[in-house]
């Protein structure tokens, strides 16, 4: 993958031990998850630097490829000594009707990419910072719903941000509960309606742990 879509503080290249943690992260949407994330990136800059790759459209498998590529790229970069890879690399995406998103989790399994995957969609992530969601939902309700919540569309507002990051911990509490009521009611992982963008969100937030 061409370098030119880096985005963010260049990566550094000199300093033997690097005390600030880097996360590549993938996405499939347009300006909502890349101004989202880099969002907590600035709210935790001085212990960890967030990188968006935003390809618009892109369905979960070319997005997974997509980041297997670049992590060569940086590995390749590494043994040459041009710098030192990124600390993790995360693919997010909606489940939808992506008839290959086993293959694009078993990819990023097999390479050691993670991923964060909302059922249907992103949007449902904004939706449990402010109430329940239990019944199945489909994409374009759930980005209805959303957007009457936060008030904003694909670009977020200061105020819709600030919002967020104030119910982030009922948000998180509300996707483990969906977690926890899918594997009890015998439904598969990651079933309608369920988000794990939190544990994309709680690396950056907590870097070390």
């Amino acid at each position: 993958m061409a370098r030119q879509h880096r985005r963010g503080p260049p990566r550094p290249r000199t300093t033997p031990q690097r005390q600030i943690r880097q996360i590549l992260v993938f996405v499939e949407g347009e300006r909502t998850e890349d101004g989202y994330f880099k969002h907590w990136g600035r709210q935790h800059r001085s212990e960890v630097i967030v990188n968006v790759h935003e390809f618009k459209g892109a369905d979960p498998l070319s997005l997974v490829t997509r980041a297997v590529a670049e992590q060569k790229q940086e590995q390749y970069e590494e043994r040459h000594r041009r710098g030192p890879p990124h600390d993790e690399i995360w693919c997010v995406f909606d489940v939808d009707a992506h008839p290959k998103l086993t293959e694009a989790v078993e990819l990023a399994t097999t390479h050691n990419i993670k991923v964060a995957v909302s059922n249907p969609c992103f949007e449902l992530w904004f939706i449990l910072h402010y109430e329940d969601q239990t019944a199945h939902i489909e994409r374009h309700p759930a980005q209805a719903r959303s957007k009457e919540l936060i008030k904003c569309k694909k670009i977020l507002t200061t105020k819709a941000l600030e919002d967020l990051a104030d119910r982030y911990q009922d948000a998180v509490k509300r996707a483990k509960a969906l977690d926890k009521k899918h594997k009890g009611d015998g439904s598969p992982p990651r079933s309608n309606p369920s988000s794990e963008i939190w544990k994309l969100v709680d690396r950056i937030r907590y870097p070390d742990t």
